[in-house]
Formats: structure tokens, C-alpha cells, sequence
């Protein structure tokens, strides 16, 4: 929750989901929709740090339709939530083993008196098994509010919030049985029965948006009793610092040719001879001595670079680091500002500490 409250006061579109939500089992046979599982990451993007309180929370309808289409009814979504059961490992009142069955929403409350419904607010309280859960959960996963927004298969949705909980708690892999994998992904028992239809429909979809969307990459190995795959192991992968910001570059473009660009259907357009290339623009007076990261030192006044380097760099020096981001940037550092050089920056951290371990 404290991490939950620092992002949202930071701003941007990074925020934390808890663990504990991430790994939450659905009831046999019932899952979230791709629109309802949107609506709930923002409502624990809205909510933050002040997730687990016993306290309305509110959003604008207006923020939870910019990732949805216009036909889609944010009613619907909030009757799903309600109606959707979950289910945790629990005690019994004579300490025996037990399953706790609750929904996530208490109670909620959408504006409709505006034209078509289309503007105002919705309010909605976390039930208390759910703000219990939020609460006690140690572990959670940075997401990203455009990522989130742009995936179009549920399953990649499920896989990448697995994914990202995976390598902030620095276990890359992820292992289980048809039975776990299909209740991690909130896979129908009768859907996909054939693990052919289940490899093209679900894994190869949810890869494919992966690594276009999201800051790290997934592999799957098979493993198989004879010729029937009883196990599946994930492998999730920091991206590099140019991937990162070929990523950072997807999500600010439009979604409608998202599929195409992942399909490498989209031609390439080139400057023609003879063009005139577009100036470089300089700061006069500004010394090299003087120039910010990653020219200059990370060291002098750039803390939050500084912090991603102590974070995610696991222990090692962030000036080894640094200079290990510089090499391998290159010419591209000139072009490095912003959220894509946090992005780059971050990513190149994760992976320095995915190769090399501790120090």
C-alpha cells in the first residue's frame, strides 16, 4: 500500500497491484471478462494506497471509457464484478482447512441522470474479505495503466499481471499443471480442452501481445508424460533498453493498427535521397561537464534515476550500471527523454540483474 500511495502521488501511468489480487483463484467455471478485469485495475489504480480502507472510492466514467469502445456499458462491467466469485485458501472456525468464497465490490453506485448516461462518476466500496486481502498482501506488481488498457486478449492480460509479480519478486519463471494454469488464467474447464486449440488460441495470442506491450518478454517450455503436455513453465524476461522503447513508442500510438504492427503487415516509411534531415537542436552554452544523464553523472540531481538503479539493479554499483547503459545505448542516447528514458533506463536494470545475478 505504501508503494500503491508513492506511484499515485508520483503521477504517470505506472501503478501497484497487489499480489494477493494477481493470484486470486476464480470459482470453477467463471472468470472476468477483458472489460471487467480493466475496470478493476483501475479501480485499484483510483483507489491506491487507500485500497484496503472502509471508504467509498470514486472514479470518472469518462477515464474508464477512454479503454473501451463506445458500445460497451460501464453497467454491465460493475454487475460483473459484483456477481463474480473468488475463492482463497482459508481456516475454518475450528482451525480446519477451508475455502473463503467472496466477491471483490461491496456496493457501487453510477451517476445516470446525465445525457445517455455517458458522463459523471462511479463510486464502490471493496468488500472487507477484499480490503483484508489488499492489506495483508506483501508481494505486487508494477503495471502499466496504457499496457493494461491496450491488451485485447484477457489471457494476456492475466499472464502479464503474473508476469510483471514474477520478476519484481526476482523468480522469473512461473510452473504448474494444466489444472493451475487454467485457474491462473481464468480458462473455462470446457474451453480449449485440446492443448493444440489451447497453444494457438490462448498462449501464442497472449505472447504475441506481451511482447509488443509490456516492459519484459515470455517463453513457455512444454513438458510432456509421453505425448500429452501435463506441465507448462513460463519464462518472463526483462526487455533490453531499445526494446523498452520501442514498447514506450507502441503504447503512444494508436491501437487501431496495433495488430498489423505485431504482424509486421505495416510498410516502413524511409527518408528518400536528396531530403533534407531535420536539425539537431543544441542548448547554447550548456557544457558537456554540465549535461544531464545519461551524459552526465546519474548522481547529480536525478534521484528517481538513481532510486530505479538501486531498485531494480539488484545491489550492483548504478554507476557500473550506467556506464553499462551508455555503451550499449550508444547514439540512441541523444534521442532518450522523459518516460522513454525512465523506461529504457528501468528495463536495462532489470536485465543487468537478470544476467548477472547479485554481486
Amino acid at each position: 500500500m505504501r508503494v500503491a500511495a508513492a506511484l499515485k502521488a508520483k503521477g504517470g501511468d505506472e501503478f501497484a497491484k497487489p499480489g494477493s489480487i494477481i493470484e486470486i483463484k476464480f470459482v470453477k467455471g467463471e472468470s472476468l471478462s477483458l472489460t471487467a478485469s480493466r475496470l478493476l485495475a483501475l479501480m485499484i489504480l483510483t483507489a491506491g494506497g487507500d485500497a484496503w480502507e472502509d471508504r467509498p472510492h470514486r472514479i470518472r466514467k469518462a477515464d474508464i471509457r477512454r479503454g473501451h469502445k463506445g458500445n460497451e456499458r460501464i453497467t454491465d462491467m460493475l454487475q460483473e464484478l459484483h456477481r463474480t466469485l473468488f475463492a482463497v485458501d482459508d481456516k475454518s472456525w475450528r482451525g480446519k482447512k477451508a475455502t473463503l468464497l467472496f466477491s471483490l465490490i461491496s456496493r457501487s453506485k453510477e451517476e445516470t441522470d446525465e445525457e445517455g448516461g455517458e458522463t459523471g462518476w462511479i463510486e464502490w466500496e471493496f468488500t472487507p474479505d477484499a480490503r483484508k486481502l489488499i492489506q495483508a498482501s506483501e508481494t505486487y506488481a508494477v503495471l502499466n495503466r496504457q499496457a493494461v488498457l491496450g491488451f485485447r486478449s484477457n489471457y494476456a492480460l492475466k499472464l502479464y499481471e503474473l508476469g510483471a509479480l514474477r520478476l519484481h519478486r526476482r523468480q522469473a519463471t512461473w510452473r504448474g499443471d494444466m489444472q493451475a494454469l487454467r485457474a491462473a488464467l481464468g480458462i473455462p474447464p470446457d474451453v480449449y480442452t485440446d492443448f493444440a486449440q489451447l497453444r494457438r488460441k490462448v498462449l501464442e495470442k497472449a505472447k504475441s501481445e506481451i511482447d509488443q506491450l509490456a516492459h519484459f518478454r515470455v517463453e513457455w517450455r512444454e513438458i510432456r508424460q509421453g505425448r500429452t503436455v501435463t506441465e507448462i513453465e513460463f519464462r518472463f524476461e526483462p526487455k533490453g533498453a531499445p526494446e523498452v522503447l520501442e514498447t514506450v513508442d507502441e503504447l503512444d500510438r494508436h491501437s487501431s493498427g496495433r495488430q498489423a504492427r505485431r504482424d509486421g503487415a505495416v510498410e516502413s516509411v524511409t527518408v528518400g535521397e536528396g531530403a533534407t534531415p531535420a536539425p539537431r537542436v543544441t542548448v547554447a552554452g550548456k557544457k558537456s561537464s554540465e549535461a544531464a544523464f545519461p551524459s552526465g553523472s546519474l548522481r547529480y540531481s536525478h534521484d528517481d534515476l538513481l532510486e530505479i538503479g538501486r531498485r531494480y539493479g539488484g545491489g550492483w554499483d548504478v554507476d557500473m550500471i550506467a556506464n553499462g547503459f551508455r555503451e550499449h545505448m550508444g547514439e540512441r542516447l541523444e534521442k532518450l527523454r522523459g518516460a522513454k528514458m525512465i523506461a529504457a533506463w528501468k528495463g536495462f536494470c532489470e536485465g543487468w540483474f537478470n544476467r548477472r545475478g547479485r554481486p
